[in-house]
């Protein structure tokens, strides 16, 4: 039994690795330019992928293109890229590790080493440029915590945040893919467990609109079209203890703190 239990999980494992190669050093010519303009070796993670997927048609059995959409077909004067705006989500396609509440992560990506660190945090906007790249997809959104790990103070998590803004900024310039919103993560930090601009707490609300008007700048950094306001966690915990007028207060002063 111990074996038959030791083999399956190998297995498993085998299985799910097949689906995440791990990366390895690009042999084509050219570099790859941080926002720094310092020169990086060109690592490509997915190899077995074309350079961009291409339009095949309807009778296409490559798995790799695309049978309906076409992004340069003229439709009533403008490309069909132009009515499908697709935008890639950082957070379900690079954070996302494919667990729910009942049961353990799924996904095994090679590049991910699953720490905190700047560098892991760099690799994976790399894994994710060279993704959309292929796919051709000109537009992608993130919370600021999908792409950047938080430190021990507002101060360290605003600098940490800093510097991978610069590295997607090099990344933006060099692919041409563009942001077109970034937003606030004010739900997955204990801290918000009662919201962010409804938290009955001073501290927490202070914090959460130190947060947003942080992301608005990063925002007009790298030229986001738009921004998001979502509110995963708002209002309190129980309706126990829940006054919805001063939530609706609370939430009207985080707007007028930030845009005012």
């Amino acid at each position: 039994e111990y074996f038959s239990e030791y083999f399956s999980s190998q297995l498993d494992q085998n299985f799910i690795m097949s689906f995440a190669p791990p990366p390895t050093l690009s042999t084509a010519k050219g570099d790859n330019d941080n926002a720094k303009g310092e020169k990086q070796p060109q690592v490509e993670y997915f190899v077995k992928v074309p350079a961009k997927i291409p339009y095949n048609g309807p009778t296409s059995t490559d798995p790799f293109s695309f049978r309906y959409y076409n992004a340069d077909e003229i439709i009533l004067g403008r490309p069909m890229k132009e009515w499908l705006r697709f935008s890639v989500c950082y957070w379900h396609t690079f954070r996302g590790m494919g667990a729910d509440p009942f049961g353990f992560p799924t996904m095994n990506r090679e590049w991910d080493d699953g720490s905190p660190s700047i560098e892991n945090a760099k690799r994976r906007c790399d894994v994710a440029f060279e993704f959309m790249s292929k796919l051709g997809v000109e537009y992608y959104t993130f919370h600021d915590r999908d792409v950047a790990p938080e430190g021990r103070t507002l101060h360290e998590t605003n600098a940490l945040l800093d510097e991978i803004v610069e590295h997607l900024e090099g990344l933006q310039k060099k692919t041409g893919i563009k942001l077109l919103w970034a937003t606030q993560n004010l739900f997955s930090h204990p801290r918000y467990m009662n919201g962010g601009g409804t938290n009955p707490d001073m501290h927490t609300f202070a914090y959460a609109a130190s947060q947003v008007k942080k992301v608005l700048d990063v925002n007009h950094k790298l030229g986001g079209q738009n921004l998001v306001f979502w509110g995963g966690r708002e209002g309190y915990q129980s309706i126990l203890n829940t006054d919805v007028k001063k939530e609706l207060d609370h939430m009207a002063a985080l707007f007028k703190v930030i845009f005012y």
